[in-house]
């Protein structure tokens, strides 16, 4: 189901009297009149949520000569906490929305127009995003000398040693015999 579809479907069961005539409608088949009674709401009120309910599929509609009979339908429910119950349809949910816009908003607060940093962000989670940048610059499958590195790092900020540390730390490059190269980002550690 999409968004729309999904705030369609909340709102209906968001609302206290309809929850009532799903209950109701649960028990046994109800006519109109009989569940305007039970829940002391006007018949065309009543009709109204009942018309939102069929819409979406939770009650079907019977007809007997002039009298209407309701009953839930629990197939659509049942689909709808299955299709929930699994997170790749509640992540499709989170579409259109940037996953990278707090990692820009950082990297726009701490680099300089010149694409220095500003400073190092105490931050756990900001210096993560920093050093996210700074490993993304060295290339996949290359191994670096460690003049190198420092060089590339000096670009950005004076203290190459202490960004290597960290580079290292979050498993974002990896070092051996004073060669140093980028990691996976799968094996980078979380802030």
């Amino acid at each position: 189901m999409d968004v729309d579809g999904l705030l369609r479907f909340f709102k209906a069961l968001g609302n206290d009297s309809r929850l009532k005539l799903l209950g109701l409608t649960a028990r046994r088949p109800h006519a109109v009149q009989e569940l305007a009674a039970l829940l002391e709401l006007s018949e065309p009120t009543v009709s109204h949520h009942l018309s939102l309910l069929k819409s979406l599929g939770l009650v079907s509609m019977r007809q007997d000569g002039n009298t209407r009979w309701f009953a839930f339908e629990p197939a659509v429910l049942t689909e709808m906490m299955r299709s929930l119950n699994a997170p790749e349809q509640i992540a499709s949910l989170a579409e259109g929305v940037s996953a990278d816009a707090w990692d820009a908003g950082v990297l726009d607060n701490f680099l300089a127009a010149d694409g220095s940093l500003k400073s190092v962000p105490a931050s756990r989670k900001k210096r993560r995003v920093i050093l996210a940048w700074l490993a993304r610059q060295f290339e996949e499958g290359r191994r670096y000398p460690e003049s190198e590195v420092n060089a590339l790092l000096q670009r950005r900020h004076w203290d190459s040693a202490t960004l290597r540390r960290e580079l290292i730390g979050y498993k974002m490059l990896a070092r051996e015999s004073g060669r140093y190269w980028r990691l996976p980002e799968s094996s980078w550690q979380p802030a």
